[in-house]
């Protein structure tokens, strides 16, 4: 099966990871599985290092807050010391908040711009150097459905304005960085299930969203890693500022 793994030989960094159900170790799994070295970022180091572990002992963990840029470059270099390179680079890291537009007040309006959209910017400027050096690089970021039709399913209104600035940022980025062989991309996805929302949506809501899912189901974290998968791998080579929307047709725009 070697004839058929994606990201053989390729080192990826992938934030907010720990969590066992969540779209990030999905991703890692995944990647795994196509043969590529794995770097889990997260708030928590001994959550980080055991997730990894999980994967398989060639894996590592790291600590890191994306919100802090000395930590972000902390962790890039330790990275690129213990594996030699970076080669992807999945900004995942994010929080929600459910909260109605005139109850949002500056902690919360910082706390989610912070992690979900301040948070890509600084990691993602802890690794490009080294992305630069080696004249390649892919760099996928997870937006979210929300930023595209304005919200209405757990987050509130800075949520999907700190989703929305994750796509304006990643296509500059990839504008800007293009020449240097790096490729820049965002994922949109749906409702997906994660420990994120588990339980939270009741039975009658939960029955009106598959009602506006052509596809009749909600989401699963592997859904968004093949997505992902799809960006970081050599064949998505021509790719770049694009954004993948992830959603069972749950927003279909032209």
């Amino acid at each position: 099966m070697s004839e058929s793994r994606l990201l053989d030989g390729k080192v990826a960094v992938i934030s907010g990871a720990a969590s066992p159900r969540g779209i990030g170790m999905a991703t890692a799994r995944m990647f795994a599985k196509h043969g590529a070295k794995i770097a889990i970022l997260d708030l928590d180091l001994s959550a980080a290092r055991d997730a990894a572990a999980s994967i398989g002992p060639e894996h590592r963990g790291y600590a890191c807050n994306v919100t802090d840029r000395e930590a972000c470059e902390s962790a890039a270099t330790q990275v690129v010391a213990d594996f030699g390179a970076i080669d992807v680079l999945i900004n995942n890291a994010g929080i929600t908040q459910a909260a109605k537009f005139l109850d949002i007040d500056a902690a919360g309006w910082d706390r989610i711009l912070d992690v979900n959209l301040r948070g890509v910017l600084y990691l993602s400027q802890a690794v490009v150097p080294h992305m630069k050096k080696q004249k390649s690089g892919s760099i996928g970021c997870m937006s979210s459905v929300s930023a595209q039709r304005g919200g209405g399913i757990l987050g509130g209104p800075h949520y999907s304005a700190a989703k929305a600035g994750v796509l304006g940022l990643a296509k500059a980025m990839a504008r800007e960085l293009g020449p240097d062989g790096i490729r820049v991309n965002c994922v949109t996805p749906g409702l997906i299930q994660t420990d994120i929302n588990a339980g939270k949506i009741p039975d009658d809501k939960r029955g009106e969203i598959l009602a506006g899912i052509p596809l009749n189901r909600l989401g699963v974290p592997d859904d968004v890693a093949g997505a992902f998968l799809f960006l970081a791998a050599p064949i998505s080579s021509y790719i770049t500022g694009a954004v993948i929307d992830v959603n069972g047709g749950m927003l279909i725009h032209g």
